[in-house]
C-alpha cells in the first residue's frame, strides 16, 4: 500500500493472502510471532518500516466482495451468484457464534496490538532519527496511531462496544487472570478513538509523504484528511439510532451490569457529526471529480478510474479490484457474471428529471423502445447517469474482457450470460454491476491476465457532503447547508438540483432525510455503505427478506417480472451487530456476547 516495494517483503506476502485475512490468530494470542527478532527490527530503518507496512496490510479490503468481505452482497443491494461466498450462508441465517465466518474480531485485534508495539518501540530507532530526524519517527507514530484507530472503528461497525486495550501489549506470559477485560460502553469508545485520530490528525501531513517530500511512491500513506474522514464517519454512526437512545438493547449490559449503549437520545451527537464533517471540507484540499468534457458518465467513472484524484481521501493502493472485475463481467467477456443488483437497488436509481421513478411521469415498466438498434424495456430509459455507470441491464452494451468490439449482453435463461449456459456463474438477478469494473481486466475464461490496476477508495469527498447534510438535517434541520451540499452531489452526477427544473426542494425535515438516504443509496451503491447505513438507521428489518430481480428462468418478454431472487437475504433482530466467536466468548469471561445471539 505505501513504503518502497524492495523494503515490504512481509507487506507483499499479506497482501497476496488478504482472502486470508480473516482466519488469522486469536484475539487473545500474542504478537509478534518473531518476538526474538524485535531487538533488531526496532534497530534499523527498512526493517521498523517493514514493521510498520505490516500494520497498514490489516487495512480491510472493501472492494473485494467475495473473499473478503461480505456487505455487498449480504445487504440488500446486490447478491452474488455463488453458495461458496460467504454471503450465502449468512444470507441464509446461518450465521452464529459457533460459525462467525469471516471472523473479524481476532484480525482487527492482531492490527491493534502491532501497531501499539509500533508505537511503543519506534522511539528506539537511532538509525532513522540520525537519517532523518525526530519528525520522521513522529510521523510513523502518527501512521500507527492512526491506523490504531481505524482498526477500533472497523471492530465497532460490525460489532459495537469494544475492548479498549490502552497503550500497553500483553505480554505473551501473562496469566489468564489478566485477560479477562470487559467491552468499554459504545459512547466511551467512540470518544477513545475520536482522541486518537485528532492526536494523530496534529502531525500528519495534509498530503503523503516522507521526510518532508511528496511523491507517487508514498500514495496510500496517512494524511490529516484520511483521519478526519474516518472520525466523520465515525460520529455520524455514533449519532444514529442504532447507537444514540436505542432503548430496544436495555438489556445489553456488561458482566457487571454497566449498560453498553446509551438508552438517552443526545442530539448534540449530530452536532459532532456536522463538525467533524465540516473539518473535512475546510481542508479545502479535496474536489468532486469532474471530467474535462463536462460528461456526467465520465466524471462518474473518472472518480474511480483517475487514480488518487482530488476527490480520493483514503484508498487502498494493493487491492482485489481485479476479482471485482471479472466477478462482474458478463460471460460474454470472459467474466464470472455473479455480483448483480437486486430489483430493489434498480428502482433506487432517480430518472433523468431528479425525480424517484414512483414520482417521475418518465417513469415506466410497460412496453420497449428501439435504441441504437436494441430492444431496451421501457423501465430502463430516462434513467440518471449514475444507473447508465453502474448496472449492466438486458440488452445494454458492455465491452471489455475478451470482447474485442462492443456487444449487447443479454441474461436471457438460454442466452450467452444466461442460467443455462453455466452451472454456476449467472446473474440470480438478471443484472450485472457496472461501477468501478474495470473494462481491462481480462483474467476470467480465456483471458490474458490483465489486470486494470488503480487504487481502491475507501473513503471520498462525497461521503463526507453525504454525512454533512444528512448529520445537518438532523441537527439544524432547514440549514441552507444541508441543500447546498446534496446539491453539489446531484450536479456531478449529471441530474436536477432541488429547487430548479421544477424539482421541488424537499418540504421538510422527515422528507428531507428520505431525500438524502435515498441520495446515498445511489452514490455510495456497491461501496459497502448500506449493509451498515441500514442498521444505523434501524431500518433493515424493513428492507431485507425477500429481494427481486428480473425472471432469469425465462426467454423474450417473460423475462422482465419482478420475481423474488433464488436466495432470500434474511435478516434476524441479532444481525444488527455481528456475533463474537464462542471461542472468545470462552476465554474471557467478562466479555459479553452481542444482543440476540
Amino acid at each position: 500500500m505505501i513504503l518502497h516495494q524492495h523494503k515490504i517483503q512481509a507487506w507483499i506476502i499479506i497482501l497476496v493472502t488478504s482472502s486470508c485475512l480473516f482466519s488469522c490468530k486469536k484475539f487473545l494470542d500474542q504478537v509478534p510471532d518473531d518476538r526474538i527478532t524485535m531487538e533488531e527490527v526496532f534497530k534499523k530503518k527498512a526493517t521498523s518500516e517493514q514493521y510498520l507496512a505490516n500494520v497498514y496490510s490489516y487495512v480491510p479490503d472493501e472492494w473485494e466482495a467475495i473473499h473478503a468481505v461480505p456487505w455487498v452482497g449480504t445487504s440488500d443491494e446486490a447478491d452474488l451468484t455463488w453458495s461458496g461466498s460467504f454471503n450465502y450462508p449468512i444470507n441464509l441465517g446461518n450465521l452464529s457464534p459457533t460459525n462467525t465466518t469471516p471472523d473479524f474480531w481476532s484480525p482487527y485485534y492482531n492490527a491493534i496490538r502491532a501497531a501499539t508495539y509500533f508505537i511503543n518501540h519506534i522511539n528506539e530507532n537511532d538509525e532513522i532519527r540520525n537519517l532523518s530526524g525526530q519528525q520522521l519517527i513522529d510521523q510513523y507514530i502518527a501512521e500507527a496511531r492512526f491506523l490504531r484507530a481505524y482498526y477500533y472503528f472497523c471492530l465497532m461497525r460490525e460489532y459495537g462496544p469494544v475492548i479498549l486495550l490502552g497503550e500497553d501489549v500483553i505480554p505473551t506470559d501473562a496469566p489468564a487472570t489478566d485477560m479477562q477485560l470487559p467491552r468499554s460502553p459504545y459512547d466511551d469508545c467512540v470518544n477513545y478513538v475520536v482522541s486518537e485520530l485528532d492526536k494523530a490528525a496534529e502531525t500528519l501531513p495534509l498530503n503523503p509523504q516522507r521526510n518532508g517530500q511528496q511523491n507517487d511512491a508514498e500514495w496510500g500513506r496517512a494524511t490529516k484528511g484520511m483521519a478526519l474522514a474516518v472520525k466523520s464517519r465515525l460520529l455520524l454512526y455514533a449519532a444514529s439510532p442504532q447507537y444514540n437512545g436505542n432503548t430496544e438493547v436495555s438489556g445489553f449490559k456488561n458482566v457487571d451490569g454497566t449498560p453498553l449503549i446509551s438508552q438517552t437520545k443526545d442530539n448534540e451527537k449530530w452536532k459532532r457529526a456536522v463538525d467533524a464533517a465540516k473539518a473535512v471540507i475546510d481542508l479545502g484540499i479535496y474536489s468532486l471529480y469532474k471530467d474535462p468534457s463536462g460528461d456526467p458518465v465520465k466524471s462518474l467513472e473518472g472518480t474511480f478510474f483517475q487514480s488518487w484524484n482530488a476527490e480520493q481521501i483514503f484508498a487502498r493502493k494493493s487491492n482485489g479490484l481485479a476479482q471485482w472485475d471479472v466477478h462482474s463481467e458478463p460471460r460474454q467477456a470472459g467474466g464470472w457474471c455473479g455480483i448483480g443488483p437486486t430489483q430493489e437497488t434498480i428502482d433506487s436509481y432517480f430518472m433523468s428529471d431528479g425525480k424517484l421513478p414512483s414520482e417521475s411521469p418518465l417513469y415506466s415498466e410497460e412496453g420497449f423502445t428501439n435504441v441504437n438498434g436494441q430492444r431496451i424495456f421501457n423501465m430502463y430509459l430516462n434513467r440518471e447517469p449514475r444507473f447508465y455507470r453502474d448496472v449492466t441491464y438486458n440488452n445494454s452494451i458492455w465491452q471489455g474482457g475478451t470482447m474485442s468490439s462492443p456487444a449487447p449482453i443479454s441474461f436471457f435463461v438460454s442466452g450467452p450470460n444466461g442460467r443455462n449456459g453455466h452451472p454456476t456463474d449467472f446473474s440470480k438477478t438478471g443484472y450485472l454491476v457496472r461501477k468501478n469494473v474495470g473494462p481491462s481486466t481480462n483474467i476470467g475464461s480465456g483471458g490474458n491476465g490483465q489486470r486494470q490496476d488503480r487504487p481502491a477508495p475507501l473513503f471520498r469527498l462525497a461521503e463526507i457532503y453525504l454525512n454533512y447534510a444528512e448529520a445537518l438535517n438532523e441537527y439544524d434541520p432547514g440549514n441552507p447547508g444541508i441543500l447546498t451540499y446534496l446539491n453539489l452531489i446531484r450536479e456531478r452526477a449529471g441530474i436536477p438540483q432541488y429547487g430548479a427544473n421544477a424539482i421541488p426542494v424537499p418540504s421538510d425535515q422527515v422528507d428531507m432525510r428520505k431525500m438524502i438516504r435515498a441520495e446515498r443509496r445511489v452514490e455510495l451503491a456497491y461501496e459497502g455503505h448500506r449493509w451498515f447505513d441500514i442498521r444505523r438507521w434501524k431500518i433493515a428489518s424493513q428492507v431485507m427478506g425477500t429481494v427481486h430481480g428480473m425472471d432469469i428462468s425465462k426467454d423474450g418478454d417473460d423475462f422482465y417480472k419482478r420475481v423474488p431472487a433464488m436466495t432470500p437475504h434474511l435478516f434476524r433482530t441479532s444481525y444488527y451487530w455481528w456475533p463474537i466467536s464462542q471461542y472468545e466468548l470462552d476465554r474471557d469471561k467478562n466479555l459479553v456476547q452481542n444482543p440476540g445471539w
